[in-house]
């Protein structure tokens, strides 16, 4: 028997309920008209994900049930399978409702809430304690499972399948860190073949503040063998047959849908299977639809960088560009006494390759000021550190005026790496509205540079941007390594310290120099207060600074 499963992998955006509803009747008549027997779309499609502190509005619950109803409203022979905010007297659930012939016909509630990492569903939601029930499609038995039961060893999909149930559907919003997809592929791999059943596995894409959700939906057969897959970070309607066993006997639903519509033929080709991503290509590619979809969701069409002719600049500009469009991305150099020259040519030459607007505007007559201002205040003092803050504050000031003044998003260039030991400068360059390489350690961003000029096409990075030594440029002869550690010694360290969580005895055990790694840690742990000021950017790593990493300021651990 034929069984036509439809994963719908879409975009929404967290409260924007109405749009998100047009979608998901978009992708549900074209699911119907490819005589699909069900349809599956993301957890939570209809409040978008993580609706977050939303959640505790009472409004917006009844708003995203009503458009529920909408929904279930225009069903018909098509099962769809619909994530929503469920509520039972005082208490949410997380909640997938089964529609078709304009009703809901069933509620499955999501088990296994997760609250680690990013997640954090047990300030929301009950977990769901009703018994299972399979829903029947063409008469055959179907389960449903939402994220993280499947990923629980005996979680909801062994109960299905002991009570009968054939496939298994699990609709899941799971947000991208770098190589999840292949996890997820494992994972799901594992689990069909210990079932003995087809999964489907639906995600969704886009970005949503620091997280960015890849897709990547899939279907395995019931020996694990990958049947389909969808593309990562683009929207998509996958239509996959899937083979279902002939039975002298099975297990009759406890819903039966469509029992008396015979099943479409099987179509003559084969879904399809997208070629994954993986590694660098895959990291770039999320951190161009998180920008992307960062601005365009917050209204802003146009962004503006401060382009230093450094690394960092550099690489946040060809982000913006593939993101946004060249048109829309606006370079700033802001030079100082201490800018070489290199600087703004390497800045200019970046500009002209990829074709955006340049300007420059010299920080001199505002630092100058600023050092006239505070002379009598500082009495004869040699201020050092403070007049390369001033500086950086100069610059910060000048392109949030330009940002105030058209409607440009300010992006922030600064790295992991930097804002890991506080290298950068609070009011100065960390202001802005988005930190597109916040959690790229500063090795990942030279290697992302490389990938750009190793695309087909005339280079366009200039080669003196990526050989030269990194440097802030604020005050004579400046580089970094005069600092910090050299990256290749302080980015390990910071992997073990930050997005493994050791200590810093157990990274000296782990063969460290005492004496570094003392010292980086602790330039970690008094920046605390200066990062948790800084703008939101791109999640890319299992562990990030923001919504992962939840370190005290006030902190006396050592």
């Amino acid at each position: 028997m034929n069984l036509r499963l439809a994963l719908a992998q879409l975009n929404p955006t967290v409260g924007a309920i109405s749009a998100n509803l047009e979608q998901l009747k978009s992708a549900y008549q074209d699911a119907e008209n490819r005589q699909c027997s069900i349809v599956a779309f993301s957890e939570l499609s209809i409040t978008g994900y993580p609706p977050e502190d939303l959640l505790l509005k009472p409004r917006f619950i009844d708003d995203q049930l009503a458009a529920l109803h909408d929904f279930a409203a225009v069903t018909g022979n098509c099962v769809a399978i619909v994530g929503f905010v469920d509520r039972n007297e005082e208490n949410l659930r997380n909640a997938a409702a089964i529609c078709s012939n304009g009703q809901i016909q069933h509620i499955y509630r999501k088990r296994s809430l997760p609250n680690y990492s990013v997640f954090d569903e047990k300030r929301y939601f009950t977990p769901g304690i009703e018994p299972l029930e399979l829903i029947g499609v063409h008469g055959i038995p179907v389960g449903v499972s939402i994220c993280e039961d499947i990923w629980i060893d005996d979680g909801p999909h062994v109960d299905l399948v002991n009570l009968g149930a054939e496939v298994i559907v699990t609709i899941n919003g799971s947000p991208y860190h770098l190589d999840k997809d292949s996890q997820r592929e494992t994972l799901i791999t594992r689990r069909a073949t210990e079932l003995h059943v087809p999964i489907g596995y639906v995600n969704q894409v886009g970005g949503q503040d620091e997280l960015v959700f890849d897709g990547g939906s899939f279907v395995v057969d019931d020996s694990g063998q990958l049947i389909a897959r969808a593309p990562l970070f683009t929207q998509s309607l996958l239509v996959v047959d899937i083979d279902i066993a002939d039975r002298d006997s099975r297990v009759t639903p406890n819903i039966s849908l469509n029992s008396s519509t015979p099943p479409p033929q099987r179509a003559s080709n084969p879904a399809e299977i997208v070629d994954s991503m993986s590694g660098d290509d895959e990291l770039y590619e999320a951190l161009v639809v998180g920008t992307r979809d960062y601005c365009r969701k917050n209204g802003f069409s146009d962004v503006v960088i401060g382009l230093s002719g450094g690394i960092d600049s550099t690489l946040v500009a060809c982000i913006a560009v593939d993101a946004l469009g060249a048109e829309h991305v606006h370079g700033v150099a802001m030079p100082s006494r201490y800018s070489s020259d290199h600087s703004l040519s390497d800045a200019e030459a970046l500009a002209k390759n990829l074709d955006i607007d340049m300007r420059t505007i010299s920080i001199e007559p505002a630092f100058a000021a600023y050092m006239d201002m505070l002379d009598p205040s500082f009495d004869g003092r040699q201020p050092g550190l403070t007049w390369e803050n001033v500086q950086s504050r100069c610059r910060g000031q000048i392109l949030m005026a330009l940002s105030n003044e058209f409607g440009w998003m300010v992006l922030t260039t600064g790295n992991k790496s930097e804002a890991a030991v506080g290298y950068f400068t609070i009011y100065g360059d960390s202001v802005g509205g988005y930190a597109v390489i916040k959690d790229l350690l500063k090795l990942k961003v030279y290697d992302l540079c490389r990938l750009v000029n190793e695309r087909p096409g005339d280079e366009v990075i200039p080669h003196n941007i990526i050989v030269k030594p990194p440097s802030a440029e604020l005050r004579p002869d400046q580089r970094d390594d005069q600092s910090l550690p050299p990256y290749e010694v302080l980015d390990p360290i910071l992997s073990l310290y930050v997005e493994h969580d050791r200590t810093a005895q157990d990274i000296i055990d782990e063969g460290h120099d005492p004496e570094m790694v003392s010292r980086i840690t602790r330039l970690v742990d008094i920046a605390e207060y200066k990062r948790r000021q800084s703008p939101p950017g791109v999640r890319v790593t299992e562990k990030a600074f923001g919504k992962d990493r939840r370190v005290p300021i006030t902190n006396g651990y050592r």
